[in-house]
């Protein structure tokens, strides 16, 4: 299809916070646009509205969460400031969680208004390069759709990663896109990493009050100024996060009660060890967005679709 012939000046794959940037920048110059995005379910069966990472599962579920681990610390220091607070005062994970998703669905509904007012074409399917103009997916009714433009942008970002290489990680563990949508608490869990992910999760789970405990292999905060990491793993300490150090998990299995049991090998001892658990979170090096089947260096070839 030659140019002037095409759908759209620009398509943009992806509608996380770049992508819907892009799109509204670019028609609010006059250009024809649209956005194709698709949230591919995680392994647990979680999935989420337009938006991206930062709406759904990443900036502002984790501040909300720690907003009530926050609200949690100042219920307990009240009575030192006069406050007659029964203490200890449970947490309702069920209630917070139904309020932060609630939030977030507004803010999908939001991003999906912002797209009409702009004029900007908004497309619910994954898709897939046809050549360097054109990408194809299918509808929910099954209907293929096939979209042109001019120019065409990549910002599908990424996913958390599972260390598939260890033997129930897949089945019985979690990421950062299912702890925002659990409806029932994570309870006792195992945060395995020691990026600014592992440790933000770590953080507000330990801040209302759940048992928390951080396995790392190496070092934490990895890239950032270390007297800085260690100040923050010396706080995290302090109000109760539990720390493995220099282990790495080996084994995760479900137990007839429904606890998971993870095997660890301690590379100070060289011993393994194991230890019972309700949730075991991955939280290590994420990796680039699988949603477009084509590969981006082959963009303009043909490529099968199936």
């Amino acid at each position: 299809m030659e140019a002037g012939q095409r759908d759209y000046d620009l398509l943009v794959v992806g509608g996380g916070s770049g992508g819907l940037a892009c799109a509204k920048e670019a028609a609010q110059l006059g250009r024809k646009v649209a956005v194709v995005d698709y949230v591919e379910p995680s392994p647990q069966g979680t999935r989420w509205g337009l938006g991206g990472t930062c709406v759904n599962v990443g900036c502002i579920p984790k501040k909300l969460m720690h907003q009530a681990a926050l609200l949690g610390g100042l219920i307990q220091d009240a009575p030192n400031y006069g406050w007659e607070v029964a203490q200890p005062v449970p947490h309702d994970w069920r209630k917070m969680a139904e309020a932060v998703q609630n939030h977030v669905k507004s803010l999908n509904w939001g991003h999906r208004v912002q797209l009409q007012d702009r004029k900007v074409k908004y497309f619910n399917i994954k898709a897939s390069f046809v050549d360097e103009h054109t990408v194809c997916g299918v509808a929910k009714g099954g209907k293929e759709i096939l979209l042109s433009a001019d120019h065409i942008i990549i910002a599908t970002g990424g996913r958390p990663r599972y260390p598939t290489h260890i033997e129930g990680a897949l089945e019985y563990g979690i990421t950062s896109d299912d702890i925002f949508w659990l409806k029932e608490s994570p309870g006792k869990t195992l945060v395995v990493g020691a990026s600014y992910v592992a440790l933000e999760c770590a953080g507000f789970l330990t801040g209302i009050g759940l048992d928390t405990t951080i396995m790392m292999r190496s070092i934490p905060l990895r890239g950032f100024d270390q007297q800085m990491s260690s100040m923050v793993i010396e706080h995290m300490a302090s109000h109760g996060t539990r720390f493995l150090r220099g282990c790495a998990p080996s084994r995760v299995r479900r137990l007839p009660d429904g606890q998971l049991q993870v095997t660890w090998e301690d590379s100070t001892t060289g011993k393994e060890d194991t230890g019972t658990f309700d949730t075991v979170l991955w939280a290590i090096a994420p990796c680039i967005s699988a949603c477009l089947p084509t590969t981006v260096g082959h963009a303009g070839k043909n490529q099968r679709r199936d």
